[in-house]
């Protein structure tokens, strides 16, 4: 047996859990589960105090919805050739937007996988941001005060989301196409997944006071970081023959720290100096060995695509949905 094959069986033993997990995701916030009455009784903020006061927990939990919809659209696609089922889709919170895949050369669609281990990635990967969108939906609990899934843009052709990330690069990323093949796909989820870990530990300060949703959000961040683990692995690992591969991932770990402001919170994944030694750099840490955080106007620089404060842009052409206007903005870098 290959190690190839040894990977592809590990995953698929894990398939027959699969149900059971995704049980747990819809489950575990049941009791929680947020009803317009069990709002007002926790203190949340309705849709209207929404649009005055700071984020409450439902605008944060919504805020992760966006980018949840994001990733679920772009693997779904990547490993299925197709995107969300339209009950996933639909929300009291914003106008529901459609998916932008483009046609012909560049279009959202089934990336033919040359390997296998590569292949079963995206597949779990895929599985587990669908299992996101409907734990975040259901731990919403109202479907008043659901985000619908604002418009998304996940097309590598002309005018698409990802060729406009790849043409920011330096240098540019030319005739970037993210469903070409596994190390496209492999730099086109490199752009995501760094971004989920940094958004989720930052809003542990928002939920810090609802031990319920924390704890939610922790195991969802833990997840996210596990993705980036399996992308930032595979990269650095198919780098040795294609150095390419660790070169363009640091131009995509540039190009999110040069639009969410002055401070280092990225790094890519080329290899490391520690203690005198060359090391691997698969996990991005600060000096305390911490991950890094991100607010969410930093977030949405980079799915916007621009260091400036806007509403929409990059990868969400009509801005996230979201009952809070003061969580809608990107930063003014």
């Amino acid at each position: 047996m290959t190690q190839t094959d040894q990977i592809i069986e590990a995953l698929d033993a894990r398939v027959r859990r699969r149900d059971e997990r995704r049980d747990f995701f819809k489950n575990a916030m049941g009791l929680a589960a947020v009803t317009a009455a069990g709002a007002a009784t926790m203190g949340l903020a309705s849709a209207a105090e929404a649009q005055t006061t700071g984020p409450s927990e439902i605008d944060v939990l919504n805020f992760a919805l966006n980018l949840e919809y994001l990733e679920a659209q772009f693997y779904s696609y990547a490993a299925f050739g197709t995107g969300l089922p339209a009950n996933l889709l639909t929300g009291g919170v914003g106008t529901q937007g459609a998916v932008i895949t483009g046609t012909g050369a560049g279009s959202a669609r089934k990336v033919n996988f040359s390997d296998a281990g590569i292949a079963a990635y995206a597949r779990e990967i895929a599985q587990d941001e669908v299992a996101h969108v409907s734990f975040l939906r259901a731990a919403i609990g109202n479907a008043a005060l659901t985000a619908a899934q604002p418009q998304i843009n996940i097309s590598s052709g002309t005018g698409g989301a990802f060729a406009a990330a790849a043409s920011s690069t330096t240098p540019p990323l030319t005739g970037f196409d993210a469903y070409a093949d596994d190390n496209s796909f492999l730099q086109a989820a490199f752009i995501f997944e760094d971004v989920g870990v940094t958004a989720y530990k930052g809003a542990a300060g928002a939920l810090i006071n609802n031990k319920t949703y924390l704890e939610a959000a922790a195991g969802i961040l833990a997840v996210e970081a596990y993705h980036a683990a399996i992308v930032r692995t595979a990269l650095y690992a198919r780098g040795v023959a294609v150095p390419a591969l660790r070169t363009n991932a640091d131009a995509i770990s540039n190009l999110r720290d040069s639009v969410d402001g002055t401070t280092d919170l990225d790094q890519g994944i080329s290899a490391t100096t520690m203690a005198g030694q060359s090391v691997s750099n698969i996990v991005p840490l600060d000096t305390n060995g911490l991950a890094f955080s991100r607010t969410p106007a930093q977030v949405l620089n980079i799915v916007y695509l621009n260091p400036r404060s806007v509403t929409a842009g990059g990868f969400f052409p009509a801005g996230i949905n979201n009952g809070n206007t003061a969580i809608r903005s990107s930063g003014a870098n």
